[in-house]
């Protein structure tokens, strides 16, 4: 009888290993107070005192890139998509006022890649830089016969901390309260199913010059990552200027600001304030999407939003220019018209010209 080997079943240990050595040293530039970010355990440590907290409350978060994922595999250009993975979770944390601490990520895929997968973690890494939290760790699933050739998924998980009382919940937020907008830097990770239907109706290759930007591809116009927001909005939280603040991700602007505005208010948000960025308006024209619907699916130039005392406006504003934001003033709460009237309204979509 013939000697089975792991190998043979597609599972390669040393394929494995070696992308374990590669990426320690983008684990080690990651390292920050309270973290050595070492690889190799069965799990990570953390010292919540030795990054200068006193009476911490945790705060957890996990997602993933979502099929952005598919322009990245059908393209060949995967170096960004870790950005993504850690925005997604990282915004999440600094929502609520928290400080992201540290990070894991869970690639799985039916033949492991080292190429690949090295320039995932490396974007990874740099999300986590930019983040200012510690890489402690991950997991590489090599699974074939679960996924095609090629294939991957990405999720990822992230802690970080808050003092206890400083947290920001919405609970504060006031009718006459101002609405900022924080720019995004394109589709960011959300509604992308739709994104590859439009470009397969437009029979449009990835390598192909994206109609909004004929000098990028249409591949690295889509996969440009999603900003991390965590610098500007943490010095606004800390500086006790934030209300509420929404990452708007799936749901767009009108599901996802009434998530952090109390029952009887509404944000009545105008789009004139802003000009509808380029990629939005080639989706909402070559995919013939309405408007409406452009606001419940995408963030529409908007990947933050920062709700703050009318009084603070010029003070926030000036913080967070200092951060490198560019804020925009979009709206204001009101109160909400009636129980069954939405959260969030966004009014004048007609002046965008799409």
């Amino acid at each position: 009888m013939s000697t089975n080997r792991y190998a043979e079943a597609g599972v390669d240990i040393d394929a494995g290993e070696a992308l374990v050595e590669a990426i320690k040293p983008m684990a080690k530039s990651t390292r920050r107070p309270g973290s050595e970010a070492g690889l190799g355990g069965f799990g990570a440590l953390f010292d919540l005192k030795a990054a200068g907290f006193k009476d911490p409350i945790l705060v957890a978060t996990n997602d993933g890139v979502g099929t952005k994922l598919k322009i990245a595999i059908e393209s060949g250009r995967h170096e960004t998509v870790g950005i993504d993975l850690v925005a997604m979770c990282v915004n999440d944390l600094v929502v609520q006022g928290a400080e992201p601490l540290f990070f894991l990520d869970y690639f799985a895929t039916g033949k492991l890649d080292v190429a690949a997968a090295k320039s995932i973690v490396g974007g990874i890494a740099e999300g986590c830089r930019i983040a200012g939290c510690a890489l402690v760790g991950g997991e590489t699933a090599e699974m074939p016969g679960m996924y095609a050739a090629g294939d991957y998924d990405l999720a990822g998980f992230s802690v970080g901390a808050l003092e206890r009382g400083t947290g920001i919940d919405g609970s504060k937020v006031a009718s006459g309260d101002v609405v900022l907008g924080l720019t995004s830097s394109g589709v960011h990770s959300n509604g992308f199913s739709l994104v590859r239907r439009i470009v397969h109706s437009a029979e449009l290759s990835w390598q192909a010059p994206a109609p909004f930007a004929p000098d990028r591809s249409l591949a690295e116009a889509l996969l440009a990552p999603t900003r991390i927001y965590v610098k500007s909005c943490l010095a606004l939280a800390r500086a006790g200027n934030a209300k509420a603040m929404a990452h708007i991700t799936g749901g767009g602007l009108v599901e996802n600001i009434p998530r952090v505005i109390p029952d009887g208010l509404q944000v009545r948000i105008d789009a004139r304030t802003w000009k509808l960025p380029a990629v939005f308006a080639w989706l909402a024209k070559g995919g013939n999407v309405a408007r409406a619907e452009m606001v419940r699916v995408f963030n529409c130039g908007i990947g933050m939003v920062v709700v703050v005392p009318a009084d603070g406006k010029d003070a926030a504003m000036k913080l967070l220019r200092e951060a490198g934001e560019t804020p925009i003033e979009i709206g204001r709460v009101v109160p909400r018209p009636g129980r069954d009237a939405p959260g969030c309204v966004v009014d004048n979509l007609d002046s965008w010209s799409v």
